[in-house]
């Protein structure tokens, strides 16, 4: 049986997808490209493609590698193949906006657990991405600080042995994410309560994020970080 809220002390979150629109953002920015030169695009179909290309084997670190990914769906989608585009679709990601639930969410969770940031974003991405979200992280990973990117088991266990240093274990964590891929599955095979947060749950598929191989059903399911902090507000009244 899942740990219940009042029993964690700590929240780890996914960050682009979760908590920052980064779909949204992406698709903005190609619009804006596409009108430019006097096209359309359609959202869908470009985030399928973005998927694609960012998961080749020469992918970089992202957001860096979208001036690569750019220059690889832009024949496909009719857009001016110039890396001049590419770098604003890399550099569009300081302005990426986070969902319109995320900072008051993670506002209130903040009062009841230690919030940390665990994102596959470089150090840069995240000084923005953090503004956006009104600082609340008691701590903060990037792929530069683990060397690695999730979901590989490095990453998670670079946060537990933060954890440990603070006199816990990974047992007081609920990790919280969208990416089946990148968190729920990897986080469920590390023995950690994960939660979740569907953000895509009126849409079809699986948009920027690549598709797992299979699907793993989580301790906490909601389709919103909203959803998330009311019932971590109710269960901890129910504690009182």
């Amino acid at each position: 049986m899942a740990r219940g809220f009042s029993e964690l002390k700590y929240m780890t979150f996914d960050v682009v997808g979760t908590l920052i629109d980064f779909e949204g953002g992406i698709t903005t920015c190609l619009a804006g490209i596409a009108a430019e030169a006097g096209v359309a695009i359609d959202s869908e179909e470009a985030l399928s493609l973005y998927r694609q290309g960012r998961y080749m084997p020469d992918a970089g670190l992202f957001p860096d590698d979208l001036v690569r990914v750019y220059m690889v769906i832009a024949p496909q989608l009719r857009l001016p193949a110039e890396e001049k585009y590419g770098v604003r679709l890399r550099d569009s990601a300081s302005a990426w906006q986070g969902f319109p639930d995320s900072a008051a969410a993670l506002a209130d969770l903040a009062k009841s657990h230690r919030l940390i940031a665990m994102t596959n974003a470089r150090r840069w991405a995240l000084d923005h991405f953090e503004k956006q979200l009104g600082s609340p992280f008691f701590a903060t990973f990037t792929t530069d600080d683990t060397g690695t990117e999730k979901p590989d088991p490095a990453f998670f266990r670079k946060v537990f042995d933060f954890v440990a240093f603070q006199g816990d274990s990974k047992d007081d964590i609920l990790h919280v994410a969208q990416s089946q891929y990148h968190d729920i599955g990897i986080s469920r095979a590390l023995g950690l309560t994960n939660c979740w947060i569907e953000r895509r749950h009126a849409q079809k598929g699986y948009g920027g994020t690549i598709e797992p191989e299979r699907f793993t059903t989580p301790d906490y399911h909601f389709t919103s970080m909203a959803a998330l902090a009311a019932a971590v507000r109710e269960s901890l009244k129910e504690r009182t």
